[in-house]
């Protein structure tokens, strides 16, 4: 074992946490904390279900290794960078005619 090691840190955990008012001016302690309403979605309403079509489509090999790239370091497939971008900018053009 290591000198110096863990001397310090077991009286540092032993030490209890002590909740005291909140700064001064809010007139709130933890003890009056309110608990909020869930605002998280439902499980089933996390993923958004839509229908899909296979296409075949050729690319640049210079775009496909862009996206392999960018994917890899996401850990995502690539063929789901292509199909969001396709997404957005199938939205952004419907929206502005």
């Amino acid at each position: 074992m290591a000198p110096g090691t863990g001397g310090k840190v077991k009286s540092v955990m032993k030490k209890k946490i002590k909740y005291e008012n909140a700064p001064e001016g809010t007139g709130e302690s933890i003890l009056s904390s309110k608990v909020m309403e869930n605002i998280l979605p439902a499980p089933d309403k996390l993923v958004k279900k839509e229908e899909t079509v296979k296409v075949t489509i050729s690319l640049s090999q210079k775009s496909v290794s862009f996206f392999k790239e960018r994917a890899e370091k996401q850990g995502v497939p690539y063929q789901s960078m292509i199909k969001s971008l396709i997404d957005k900018y199938a939205d952004y053009y419907s929206q502005t005619e």
